[in-house]
């Protein structure tokens, strides 16, 4: 069983306004990544939330919610709380609220080269940049147990390039986060998040 951890707990801090609920197309931002996941063959989903909006959402989706209660020490331990309730998963897949563009063929993909590979850890890379999301396999559980701080699973990718299956995504939009108005300016004016499906 693959487990999707949404991280959704983050404070915004450069969009100066809660960014998961801005819309795009008419919808929030992060419906557009629950929609994709719920779509994708992700076993299970965990929705790691800090406000009762984003909650909200999560519930209108019928997928697990969880409070994170230490949003302010990093997204570390929105990681860490989804990786707890994962008990049965066999790997971890991580992603985050605000990577809009993402499609479910890429969800997909990224999982069919988990189970293919082997790998213990699978990374996607946009045109050479590393990005979410990444799958970790269960038997990194304890090592991700300790990250902390701002850096979620980086520190462990980097401790370990190889168990890493890379797997190169060559429409970088897909990867692409939003943290500022300037880039939601960017990369929404005249686009269609929904037409993107190539990876």
């Amino acid at each position: 069983m693959i487990t999707g951890i949404i991280l959704a707990s983050g404070y915004s801090k450069r969009m100066r306004e809660d960014k998961l609920l801005m819309e795009i197309d008419g919808t929030r931002m992060i419906e557009l990544v629950i929609e994709k996941c719920k779509k994708s063959s992700l076993d299970n989903i965990i929705l790691v939330y800090r406000t009762s909006d984003i909650k909200k959402i999560g519930e209108k989706y019928n997928i697990q919610t969880l409070y994170n209660p230490k949003a302010h020490l990093g997204q570390s331990e929105g990681l860490k709380l989804g990786v707890k309730a994962s008990k049965d998963s066999e790997a971890y897949m991580f992603l985050v609220g605000d990577q809009p563009f993402i499609t479910t063929q890429l969800i997909d993909k990224l999982i069919l080269e988990y189970r293919l590979s082997k790998a213990s850890i699978v990374v996607p890379y946009y045109n050479g940049s590393r990005g979410m999301p990444t799958i970790f396999s269960s038997m990194l559980k304890d090592e991700l147990l300790k990250v902390q701080g701002d850096k979620g699973g980086r520190g462990i990718i980097e401790k370990n390039i190889d168990l890493i299956r890379k797997v190169h995504i060559y429409d970088k939009k897909l990867g692409m986060d939003i943290d500022t108005p300037e880039d939601f300016q960017q990369l929404t004016k005249g686009l269609n998040c929904h037409s993107s499906k190539e990876v």
